[in-house]
């Protein structure tokens, strides 16, 4: 009951903004008004997101690990591109808005959620154990991509403002294409034993010749129906991004507020409920399945967002600047040696959880004060 009145609202906003948006958006003036509305989408999109992790969760319980969360992640930054393109086609004028988001994507999920799910897990279970293989796997592709598409533009020569050249921008697409490819081939195909929980690995082994060809076919009608649910709540997203978009941007323009905090607010909207759900994980003392929505969504994000806002710029003729500063770097760096040391091992400690908290909060630092 409770998904049917959630997708009732979201299409009935929907419905409101085609019919009255122009007007409404057009009135962004008084101040009070435009709060109201960024409110409401703000709400309606944050509750339809948390129906898309529903779904994806209900999915991951019948297809298992690594296609639950796989699952979910894809539809989260599906989600995440719709509003980054939405934003950079009615404003025109946001060209670091796709390195802002990835970037805070990125400290958001590898030291926001790791740093507070390490610290929550390890005060709980003390220790926790996940699959290595698993995490070395994304962590694998997530530096080179990361290092491709948010660190390399600054150094190159071709041009000054972290922004790149046509052949850059179609050959770093498709060779981040290509990569993220790659990955999901080894996850989905003959490595998807790296990214379940070695603890239940070998349970599923002895179960599955009897149990699972019979679950599998008695629940194809209900993973079709999770899917079209799924689906259903992702598009009401979709379809009331570019409304916030315009809100968002106005807000920022009128408050002067950074032009990082765009990218930063879009990141929150998107990924709290899966944030939410692998803190949910670890609480459960299921580490595995919280790394793979952490590390999977950082994956994710950079494989789907650098070639989506290339391919903006390219067909609008805007520019996209991809380059961190210098100072962005650092801190990129050194998350990405952290999270190699923090995921070289075995087991998790809290101390390992209070580093990347604690490298989290000089990232909100230095978006007010850089």
């Amino acid at each position: 009951m409770g998904g049917m009145v959630r997708l009732a609202v979201a299409w009935s906003s929907v419905g409101a903004f085609a019919w009255f948006g122009k007007g409404w958006l057009g009135d962004l003036g008084q101040p009070l008004f435009a709060s109201l509305l960024f409110a409401w989408l703000l709400g309606v999109i944050l509750w339809a997101a948390f129906g898309v992790v529903h779904e994806a969760e209900e999915l991951a319980e019948m297809l298992g690990e690594p296609f639950g969360t796989l699952i979910l992640t894809l539809a989260i930054v599906i989600i995440e591109v719709a509003l980054v393109s939405a934003v950079m086609l009615s404003a025109k004028d946001a060209p670091t808005l796709g390195r802002d988001t990835m970037f805070a994507v990125l400290m958001i999920v590898l030291n926001g959620v790791v740093g507070l799910g390490l610290i929550l897990g390890g005060l709980r279970h003390h220790q926790q154990s996940y699959n290595l293989q698993g995490a070395s796997a994304f962590l694998a592709v997530i530096i080179p991509l990361a290092t491709l598409a948010l660190i390399i533009p600054t150094f190159t020569s071709s041009t000054s403002d972290g922004s790149l050249t046509k052949l850059q921008a179609i050959t770093f697409s498709i060779f981040t294409v290509a990569l993220y490819g790659v990955f999901l081939l080894i996850q989905t195909g003959r490595h998807s034993d790296f990214f379940r929980d070695p603890r239940a690995r070998a349970e599923a082994e002895r179960t599955e010749a009897v149990e699972a060809p019979a679950k599998h076919r008695a629940s194809a009608g209900v993973v079709v129906r999770h899917i079209v649910l799924l689906v259903a709540n992702i598009l009401p997203i979709v379809l009331l991004s570019k409304s916030l978009a315009t809100i968002l941007d106005h807000g920022i323009a009128v408050l002067g507020a950074p032009s990082a905090l765009g990218g930063v607010l879009i990141a929150a909207i998107v990924f709290t409920p899966e944030g939410i759900s692998s803190l949910k994980a670890i609480a459960r003392n299921e580490l595995q399945r919280a790394i793979n929505l952490c590390l999977g969504a950082a994956t994710s994000t950079i494989g789907l967002t650098v070639p989506a806002v290339l391919a903006i710029g390219l067909i609008s003729g805007q520019t996209v600047v991809l380059g961190l500063s210098p100072t962005s770097i650092t801190l990129l760096a050194v998350t990405l040696i952290l999270s190699s040391l923090t995921f070289s091992g075995p087991r998790t400690t809290v101390l390992e959880g209070a580093v990347h908290l604690i490298l989290f909060g000089v990232y909100l630092v230095l978006i007010f004060s850089p």
